[in-house]
């Protein structure tokens, strides 16, 4: 790559997913994916298998040089949107790709048409991602990279696409984190220390979870950034916690 992507999202596809038939399961494992390489997921979008919807979000995920992984649509039926759309988001041909057209006949010879010999339809220049289960492939377009709905397949195939494409931006010492539970007042009454703390300790992120049933009286509060900085962020915020007598346990 001669740049590196803005962030780095997730594009869920199928109606299944907006009507409940299906739970997604690429979210919670892209998260795990791309923390063990030191990088965090900034966004995702679910979207249904419509043509407008999906040429629209594409065109807008191109445009602002994200990296992009997109699950599903690829295949055969006609429900299977995903790569015309892409095509016509990119402005280019949806045409036979040769090394896609010979993975499929090698795989499944004669048997690949007339169906499954549709999925060597790609938009024109596009690059191919490896399929290690049916060796019917992903396919790359600038940042974005789709891979089938399938988790067997698709999981192996983000992990590849990171590792032959992406590894300049891994980040071998990632953020470290911190957490508490904080017992016995209102996030209100934190306000003030959190406010001062960002202050104090520019880089660093909170997050304050207030309990759903212990209300006002238990607080998750957690601390992430720069491993030596956010030791001095919660030798800080003890500090401040013991000066206004609240108790609190560290969680790690």
């Amino acid at each position: 790559m001669d740049h590196k992507p803005k962030q780095i999202g997730l594009i869920l596809i199928g109606n299944e997913l907006l009507n409940g038939s299906r739970q997604d399961k690429h979210m919670s494992k892209a998260i795990e994916l791309l923390k063990a390489r030191g990088l965090a997921l900034n966004w995702v979008r679910i979207i249904g298998d419509t043509h407008d919807q999906l040429v629209n979000t594409f065109k807008q995920t191109f445009a602002d040089n994200h990296l992009v992984f997109s699950f599903g649509g690829i295949g055969a039926t006609p429900d299977d949107l995903t790569r015309a759309c892409a095509a016509e988001a990119a402005g280019v041909a949806l045409t036979q790709h040769p090394e896609a057209k010979a993975l499929i006949e090698k795989q499944f010879g004669e048997t690949a048409y007339p169906h499954r010999i549709i999925m060597s339809y790609l938009p024109e220049n596009a690059r191919i991602i490896p399929n290690p289960i049916n060796n019917i492939p992903g396919f790359s377009i600038q940042d974005h990279h789709f891979v089938p709905g399938f988790p067997d397949m698709a999981w192996p195939m983000i992990e590849w696409v990171l590792d032959t494409q992406y590894s300049e931006l891994f980040n071998l010492h990632p953020a470290a984190e911190l957490r508490w539970d904080i017992f016995g007042v209102p996030e209100s009454a934190l306000l003030d220390t959190m406010n001062e703390l960002l202050k104090e300790f520019p880089g660093i992120n909170l997050s304050s979870l207030p309990s759903t049933e212990k209300r006002g009286k238990l607080i998750d509060f957690g601390l992430t950034g720069p491993a030596p900085k956010i030791k001095k962020a919660g030798r800080w915020l003890e500090q401040q916690l013991d000066k206004m007598q609240i108790n609190f346990h560290r969680k790690n």
